[in-house]
């Protein structure tokens, strides 16, 4: 459920007309839900009432927005970071820094400094390498660093390729059947507190199976260490649970997935951290855009032109990623359109040969279920500048991210005097 419906016609933000915001931001610009955002923050945490002592820790790659990472602040949850920016970003926003966890298969000298410094509440180291780098850190500047070693189950998550991080050949995390030795490795250096395991397999899983394998393989591997005589008090089971893109697709339910890791870990003994991204924030953001033109090639279907291009919403460049797309004032007739943004690449296409509500010139419309990996990976190609973003609460709504100009990008540039 979203917080974006029709309205005597017009399609609303809680309680803001989209045309307000467009006739006051301009487009494209990402708008999201307050109410949204809580909703599924609650409902996610809901899911998880029947563990014991769990801690959510937010994907903050997933939206980074300051007042994105406030709300859910203030709905208790922490964050899950992968880079020194991140951590920057969740500490902004309030996150306290034991409430942070600290992920990323590349996490520089820089970087570790810095979190060990914040005092963060977890790494999940990523290598055995990437360990003793972080021992010897922790050993010059007398601090200790509590530390989840990411293991690599080899577990096909059935999700995009891009995307997928369980398997053997995937970059992330230490593979199962190394996992126990490296842990020892580590466990015996100072400046580590090794207290646990983490997994995450991919992003957008439509099935649990995968998770439950890959949970019931964590499982077993907390057993073997213990029976090495190893602590194991902490298990970090990622996040990846997907949301619909499209009316009428299904995925597992939060409650669905709380049930099932009730039952994989009811004998584990050990406090759990989830780290959710796209099922928070997928669906309390849209991509709101104008049409520039409408033109015909050949006998086909005509080109919608809008005004959002693939800097703003990489996904279905990158990905071939499907967004619901829906006038902001549907009059009830319907077109097959190609729909593209302006940028100078056939790959700028949001969809082909789709059935949507007619479009023409000026008209406005949205991208649906753009509240995650939208803003986040916009870029400035084409020189075009940066997308806005809004937040409603309600009946009012403000600017939480301005949108920057291309001229002020240039601004950053500078030609050495010898040109």
């Amino acid at each position: 459920m979203d917080h974006f419906e029709l309205r005597n016609g017009v399609l609303h933000a809680e309680d803001v007309p989209l045309p307000q915001i467009a006739d006051a931001v301009g487009t494209p610009v990402y708008v999201y839900s307050r109410a949204t955002l809580v909703r599924h923050a609650r409902v996610f945490r809901e899911a998880l009432s029947n563990l014991k002592d769990a801690h959510v820790a937010f994907a903050v790659k997933a939206n980074p927005n300051l007042a994105v990472l406030s709300v859910l602040r203030q709905e208790g949850y922490g964050a899950d970071v992968v880079s020194g920016g991140e951590l920057t970003r969740a500490l902004a926003a309030g996150m306290a820094p034991a409430d942070v966890v600290f992920s990323g298969v590349g996490k520089t000298h820089d970087e570790l400094v810095q979190a060990l410094e914040a005092g963060i509440g977890q790494f999940n180291i990523e290598s055995e390498e990437e360990g003793y780098e972080l021992a010897a850190i922790a050993r010059r500047t007398g601090r200790r660093a509590a530390c989840a070693l990411r293991v690599n189950p080899d577990v096909d998550a059935r999700t995009h390729e891009k995307i997928s991080t369980g398997k053997r050949e995937n970059k992330f995390g230490v593979p199962l059947d190394r996992a126990g030795a490296v842990y020892a490795a580590l466990a015996g250096e100072d400046g580590l507190d090794m207290r646990g395991v983490a997994v995450h397999i991919g992003s957008q899983l439509g099935d649990l199976e995968p998770l439950e394998s890959a949970f019931t393989r964590l499982g077993a591997l907390i057993g073997e260490l213990r029976a090495q005589g190893h602590a194991v008090t902490h298990a970090d089971l990622g996040g990846g649970l997907g949301v619909p893109y499209k009316v009428g697709e299904t995925m597992p339910s939060p409650a669905a997935y709380g049930a099932m890791v009730a039952r994989v870990t009811r004998d584990w003994g050990v406090k759990l951290t989830f780290e959710p991204g796209r099922v928070i924030a997928g669906n309390a953001g849209v991509l709101l855009t104008r049409v520039i033109r409408t033109k015909r090639s050949g006998n086909g279907p005509p080109f919608v032109v809008v005004d959002a291009a693939m800097n703003d919403l990489a996904r279905p460049a990158m990905y071939g990623a499907w967004h619901d797309i829906e006038a902001v004032r549907p009059s009830g007739e319907t077109m097959a359109a190609h729909v593209v943004g302006p940028i100078c690449e056939t790959g700028d296409t949001f969809a082909m040969d789709r059935e949507i509500d007619a479009l023409s010139a000026g008209d406005l419309a949205v991208f649906r279920t753009a509240g995650a990996y939208g803003a986040t990976m916009a870029s400035s190609y084409n020189s075009r500048g940066f997308v806005a973003e809004v937040l409603v609460d309600g009946d009012r709504f403000a600017v939480v991210a301005d949108r920057i100009p291309a001229d002020a990008i240039m601004d950053a540039e500078r030609v050495p005097d010898w040109l």
